[in-house]
């Protein structure tokens, strides 16, 4: 398994870089600003980017997603279910994504934005049980993401509730690798720390551990807040929309 983190300070965010070193395959998920570090970094670590994941269309920065893909010949991929006006690659709830040795899973996570997924990674090399979750703006360390952006924010946490117990039902080893961390706009008590486990967020993680539905639609849409500076714009240059030509 190769894996590679790259934390971002303007916007806060947080990439990856993953995949199987022996069949020298791999995919980069949520890339942000100059494509050259991933093209880089997958060089020195004699990988292929067979794959460029966006978790969702974003709100608080503009994709690289989609340059990254053109200068690889990579497809671009986002979920089945994103609005966006360019030809891109699907993947639906279930699907496997392999990358040689590793296969990625894709979980149809709604919630922070009614299109959002989450890639639960294997290292068949290493064992048949999942090892690591990318979970982008779903889960995130101290925290779920916000969910006004793209929805209202009452529907948004609804879906949010039934994403989140979905991924309480991974095992408590798996790793939350996620898109963003302190300082994010999409969070509010997220931890400067970037990855956790799924057990230690069950334990720790506020809105994580409310069971009742209820209770948590009232929490997350009690204290929502301010949102990216131009979110909506953001979000329609990532969709390909008019706005990307302003």
């Amino acid at each position: 398994m190769i894996l590679r983190q790259f934390l971002h300070h303007d916007p806060v965010g947080i990439s990856y870089l993953f995949g199987c070193g022996g069949k020298a395959t791999g995919a980069v998920v949520d890339p942000v600003g100059d494509i050259q570090p991933y093209l880089q970094a997958a060089e020195n670590a004699g990988m292929k980017i067979n794959l460029v994941i966006d978790t969702h269309v974003h709100a608080d920065h503009v994709s690289a997603g989609r340059a990254l893909a053109e200068a690889t010949g990579a497809p671009y991929v986002l979920s089945a279910e994103a609005r966006v006006a360019f030809p891109f690659k699907g993947v639906r709830d279930g699907e496997v994504l392999p990358l040689g040795n590793v296969t990625a899973k894709v979980l149809h996570t709604p919630g922070h934005t009614p299109e959002h997924v989450c890639i639960l990674v294997t290292d068949h090399t290493r064992g048949e049980e999942p090892w690591f979750v990318l979970s982008g703006h779903t889960l995130m360390v101290g925290d779920l993401g916000r969910t006004e952006l793209a929805t209202s924010a009452e529907e948004g946490a609804k879906q949010l509730f039934h994403s989140a117990r979905r991924l309480k039902e991974l095992p408590d080893d798996v790793e939350v690798l996620a898109g963003a961390y302190a300082g994010s706009v999409c969070g509010r008590r997220l931890s400067g720390k970037p990855w956790s486990t799924i057990g230690f967020e069950k334990r720790h993680n506020q809105a994580f551990m409310i069971a009742d539905e209820a209770e948590f639609i009232r929490f997350m849409v009690s204290e929502i807040p301010p949102a990216p500076p131009e979110a909506a714009k953001i979000r329609a240059v990532n969709s390909g929309g008019a706005a990307a030509a302003a």
